[in-house]
């Protein structure tokens, strides 16, 4: 007898990432080893002193007991300035709060912003996980079609005429998928029609870390006292920290939406890992010269990427940056699950089909890089043209 489960996790998507992987158990090694680019993990590993504060403070007893619903004020405080100086703008202590993980802020923030029958807009292609969220909290998603020949940035244009019963617009910059950055402007722009629609801002920028150096900030945002009225920022240690297995992320937001968070907070996971909180606390100023190397090691990977997209006849690299390339399939290729699949069975090469992120992606395959050295990403153009 079948006994009922909850019909929006039924309709919740199956994670992609377990679903390529299995396909490549069907592989026989004939074209070396398996080159597994589906997730987003740092390619080399936490920097030691980072690894011995963690044991550290993994085997203290004052991280042991329940902290601080919002996080560990240490970390905040950290995080704060280490935001202040890249947005060259103030962000207090205050606005802080520190989540298990990325995902789950997102799915807190979520819960927080939209209410019985309120829309979340979303650019596609979409991080599966955000989609994923929304079909599983039960709220609706209103897609925003981003184009390869505007590099895949969204159009404040073309999405305030979807802005009707929209509690909020999410904007992934660095993307994931695409890697696909939002130049300030538009950012802006999408600041003001959330303002003027009396909406919200989630902006997350997870891979903020790999931009460029010497960049201007990502936005000026953070310049505007007001951004605290409507906007939530998104940030993970996941990357820049080589720590994903320690599930540390964090919100930024003005008062309202966080005297309401600090429900959710407390609901969903009581408080953040305590030990990772105060190794990061102190990794955040010790090892900033470690983090601008590994912004360097990816943007050498990134330029590796695209020198190996130059010797694929039919392929072209629509999009490029921080972990990932997106790929259009060359015209004769089948559509990309089939490809994907073909790819994972008989050579190994596992990436995710462009499907696992929205609608009209048929003709995309994501790469990510990132955990990929130099001369395992000059071996991908044999695997994509081979066999």
């Amino acid at each position: 007898m079948d006994f009922p489960l909850s019909p929006r996790i039924g309709a919740t998507a199956e994670p992609p990432i377990p679903s390529v992987r299995a396909w490549a158990s069907r592989y026989d090694g004939r074209a070396g080893p398996v080159l597994d680019l589906t997730q987003a993990v740092p390619g080399y590993p936490p920097h030691r002193d980072l690894l011995a504060k963690l044991a550290e403070c993994a085997g203290s007893t004052a991280t042991a007991s329940y902290g601080p619903i919002d996080g560990e004020a240490a970390l905040r405080a950290a995080l704060a300035e280490d935001i202040s100086g890249v947005y060259g703008a103030p962000v207090a202590t205050a606005d802080i709060a520190i989540t298990s993980g990325g995902n789950l802020a997102f799915t807190m923030a979520m819960t927080v912003l939209a209410g019985q029958g309120e829309a979340v807009m979303l650019p596609a292609p979409w991080y599966f996980n955000h989609r994923m969220a929304l079909t599983a909290l039960g709220i609706p998603c209103v897609p925003l079609e981003c184009r390869a020949e505007d590099g895949f940035v969204p159009d404040p244009g073309r999405a305030a005429a979807l802005m009707e019963g929209v509690r909020a617009i999410v904007l992934v910059s660095p993307n994931n998928p695409t890697g696909a950055v939002y130049p300030p402007e538009v950012i802006a722009r999408f600041a003001e029609l959330a303002r003027r629609h009396r909406a919200w801002l989630v902006l997350d920028e997870t891979y903020r870390d790999f931009l460029g150096a010497g960049q201007s900030p990502p936005h000026a945002l953070f310049g505007d006292p007001a951004w605290r009225e409507n906007v939530v920022h998104l940030y993970s240690f996941s990357k820049a920290y080589c720590v994903p297995g320690h599930r540390v992320a964090a919100i930024a937001t003005g008062p309202a939406f966080r005297a309401a968070l600090m429900k959710a907070l407390d609901t969903m996971q009581i408080c953040a890992p305590r030990a990772a909180q105060t190794a990061l606390a102190w990794a955040i100023g010790a090892l900033r010269g470690w983090r601008e190397g590994n912004r360097a090691v990816m943007a050498a990977r990134a330029e590796a990427f695209r020198r190996a997209a130059a010797q694929l006849p039919g392929w072209r690299l629509d999009a490029l940056g921080a972990y990932f390339a997106y790929l259009r399939l060359p015209a004769e290729a089948p559509e990309a699950v089939a490809t994907a699949e073909r790819l994972a069975v008989e050579r190994g090469l596992l990436g995710l089909p462009g499907p696992f992120f929205g609608p009209g992606q048929e003709r995309h395959l994501r790469l990510a890089f990132a955990n990929a050295a130099e001369d395992a990403i000059a071996a991908v153009p044999a695997r994509l043209t081979e066999g």
